[in-house]
């Protein structure tokens, strides 16, 4: 399904100019398709990226945790100062992270992402 995602991936990119990069993680933090943007300052880089996708994850963990009070979990958004962090569980083990620029239209995104998702799930 990797060369599904890269596709996944490479249409949110092109989504909007705001987004600065589309990827899945695995549950082991470690990024199976996907990219930054080539036209965009990196705000982290080498393990500051993966501490990223390890906290996204961590997080994703806490909230399945109440997942039985609350429903699962559907997106995750934080917003930075300098970016806006997107996570969208894809299935119990890999997680969409998104990530753009302050202000985006980040529910098109989402809205977006999760038809696409969707659409690869009808497809196996």
């Amino acid at each position: 399904m990797t060369n599904k995602y890269d596709g996944l991936c490479d249409e949110i990119l092109a989504l909007d100019d705001k987004v600065r990069f589309a990827g899945i993680a695995n549950s082991k933090g470690e990024l199976i398709a996907g990219g930054q943007k080539d036209n965009v300052d990196k705000l982290l880089v080498g393990d500051e990226v993966k501490m990223s996708i390890h906290y996204a994850l961590q997080k994703r963990d806490l909230y399945t945790n109440l997942a039985y009070k609350i429903g699962d979990e559907h997106s995750s958004i934080t917003e930075y100062e300098k970016v806006t962090m997107i996570s969208i569980p894809v299935n119990s083990s890999e997680l969409f992270l998104i990530s753009t620029e302050p202000r985006a239209d980040y529910l098109k995104i989402i809205d977006t992402a999760h038809a696409k998702l969707d659409s690869l799930k009808e497809s196996q």
